[in-house]
């Protein structure tokens, strides 16, 4: 988890011409939203955006605003980001303004170390899941979840139960969910078979 901060502008203005003219002007027009606050819109320079969603941990990253008033110093991640469907510039942002101590629930992706025996003898590697449900404190964070499958044989899988996590994330998804297996026939059925 990365921490990155971000300059943002309180609006008091609101709506879809509004909201043209601050991209017209390379802003990105968002709220910031959470526990005990009313939502309060926001505009963010399209390079301070991109300079928070900068490194491993994306979305995730925990942002410290800075300026918007009452917001200034607060600590917030990235909930949803609108894109243009055809130029994919940023048309929308929302911020979860979060509490340090309390947990939040959130998607990490997941990341593959190694290469599996089961592709070196011929099998096919099926990632089922690239990204999985957690839940931990803002300051314990993955950027991703790494999974060893060196050992992954042809016809087995690695379980979400079978994942080792970072101290203090708990994964929300299924336990008995595969994330990764290695398809194709092992060489017992293939010899059997003939």
């Amino acid at each position: 988890m990365q921490q990155k901060q971000m300059n943002i502008e309180l609006r008091t203005k609101t709506g879809t011409g509004v909201s043209r003219r601050l991209r017209n002007a390379d802003m990105v027009p968002g709220v910031v939203y959470g526990k005990g606050m009313d939502p309060m819109p926001i505009s963010v320079k399209i390079n301070e955006l991109k300079d928070a969603l900068a490194g491993e941990g994306g979305r995730n990253n925990l942002i410290t605003l800075v300026g918007g008033g009452t917001l200034d110093r607060s600590m917030a991640i990235i909930a949803d980001l609108q894109r243009s469907a055809i130029k994919r510039t940023f048309e929308h942002v929302d911020l979860h303004r979060i509490n340090m101590n309390e947990k939040l629930r959130l998607t990490v992706p997941v990341i593959l170390k190694g290469i599996a025996i089961g592709v070196k003898e011929g099998g096919l590697l099926d990632l089922a899941h690239h990204e999985l449900h957690v839940e931990c404190l803002p300051g314990n964070i993955p950027d991703h979840i790494e999974i060893d499958i060196t050992a992954l044989k042809i016809a087995h899988a690695i379980h979400v139960n079978e994942i080792k996590l970072p101290d203090g994330v708990k994964v929300l998804d299924n336990p008995k969910t595969p994330v990764v297996s290695v398809l194709g026939r092992a060489k017992e059925d293939a010899v059997a078979a003939a």
